[in-house]
């Protein structure tokens, strides 16, 4: 049995890789891990709306339980408002069932700590190590030491929704606005924030069954949203992921409006406000060059990470930068959240437009996106890093960026999975950066493969 936490906690297909059992011993592991200084732990569980969500849960809870720790469950809420209701219950864990953008047979586990947080790689070293070497932790309590299914205290749903309208300061009366919830965990909770706000509001994507999440829906295929867009005139169409972490925005013309450019927007009208720290946004090595750009144009800097979200709210942490996320549209504003946020991206994007005087279609232009062309070179595990180092592979990095002058970028970077190295150029001519790609990825699989 390999690694169990990948970058985003445990996933796989429901049944088959990820099991009752697996989902029992991850139940058991992370209570004993999280809480080892209380005395009854209490967890507190969501999840999104694929059909082995309940399966999951219940195995999940079983686990917790069964080392006596106390389970809260919240039913479908987005990922996000696990980690938000995790302080408002003082939980000590947060726990979430989705494989947020995957398709409905795939599903997941991951685990938020006591402030909202996911969890740092040693304490899921930590619970791997237990379960992988078939630790059975506290497996003799009996009697009163067992664990309880609590009832929530209150409208967790609404208290999410409550806690989202809050974060800005404006009525959206009469503004027209068509929303995609990509039949996932948003369904409910995006259409009541925008209607308690006073927007006319259309929804999409909201009729789930437990197969159809992320099926042709959402921000992973906003192609419907596009039309219904046009069709109704809406001011703007959002679309959301399974578990609602991610934005993809649509403008009144219906085009789609990527991360980046949402990142960049929002960062501009958090400068204006004079609310972004030390002019700083964080995003990845795989934001564009012509995100980098815009930032830059705003007289502003950008703190670059590896690839992955947890890596972009270390950073964050780190500087204190309060805008930051990826191209996939995961965004986070530590000022009002700990993780990405779907709807709340959505209600900082349409203030943003709103509070500029113009249309999601101008904002839009005014940020150039340079084509991107990824190839994936064969390698051999053990020479994945080796490039780095090699005086041919340097010399023809070099003279790609030497013929690009400054209007292009290349990024050379190793599969964390696959025995694979990936070439990513970017530039103004699409056809010619592919070519160049394909040079690059064809020069290392003749050095390394």
């Amino acid at each position: 049995m390999g690694r169990l936490f990948g970058t985003d906690g445990v996933r796989g297909v429901a049944n088959s890789e990820l099991t009752p059992e697996l989902a029992f011993k991850l139940g058991k592991a992370g209570a004993h891990v999280l809480s080892k200084k209380k005395g009854k732990p209490v967890v507190l569980i969501g999840k999104d709306t694929r059909i082995s969500g309940d399966m999951l849960e219940d195995a999940l809870s079983a686990g917790i339980l069964a080392v006596g720790g106390n389970v809260i469950k919240v039913g479908v809420l987005p990922t996000p408002a696990v980690a938000y209701l995790v302080k408002y219950y003082q939980a000590d864990v947060g726990v979430v069932i989705s494989a947020s953008h995957n398709p409905f047979e795939y599903n997941g586990i991951k685990f938020f700590n006591s402030e909202g947080f996911k969890l740092d790689d040693e304490i899921e070293d930590e619970i791997e190590d237990l379960i992988l070497r078939d630790i059975d932790v506290n497996s003799h309590i009996t009697g009163d030491k067992l664990g309880k299914c609590l009832e929530a205290d209150d409208d967790a749903l609404g208290i999410y929704v409550r806690y989202l309208a809050g974060t800005i300061d404006r009525r959206l009366d009469g503004l027209k606005l068509v929303l995609d919830c990509a039949n996932g965990a948003s369904y409910k909770a995006a259409e009541l924030v925008y209607q308690s706000l006073g927007a006319e509001v259309s929804v999409i994507g909201n009729q789930p069954d437990g197969l159809n999440i992320n099926d042709g829906c959402g921000s992973t295929h906003p192609e419907r949203l596009q039309q219904e867009v046009i069709r109704k005139g809406a001011f703007m169409g959002l679309a959301y992921d399974g578990d609602a972490d991610r934005l993809i925005a649509i403008d009144e013309k219906g085009r789609i409006i990527v991360g980046d450019k949402v990142i960049c927007i929002c960062a501009k009208m958090l400068k204006n406000a004079g609310e972004l720290v030390d002019d700083k946004v964080t995003a990845t090595v795989m934001s564009n060059l012509g995100f980098h750009k815009y930032i830059e144009s705003m007289g502003c800097s950008v703190d670059v990470t590896s690839v992955g979200d947890r890596y972009v709210l270390e950073s964050m942490i780190n500087t204190g930068c309060v805008i930051g996320g990826e191209q996939s549209g995961h965004i986070i504003f530590l000022n009002h959240s700990t993780t990405g946020d779907g709807i709340l991206s959505s209600l900082q994007l349409v203030r943003a437009v709103l509070e500029s005087g113009k249309k999601p279609s101008e904002l839009s232009d005014e940020i150039t996106i340079y084509p991107q062309v990824l190839k994936n070179a064969k390698v051999k595990n053990e020479n994945k890093t080796k490039y780095e180092k090699d005086p041919e592979i340097r010399a023809a990095i070099q003279k790609v960026e030497a013929e690009m002058e400054g209007r292009g970028r290349v990024l050379i970077r190793p599969s964390g999975t696959e025995p694979l190295v990936r070439v990513m150029l970017e530039g103004e001519d699409v056809d010619h950066i592919t070519e160049l790609a394909q040079e690059l990825a064809k020069l290392l699989t003749k050095r390394f493969g």
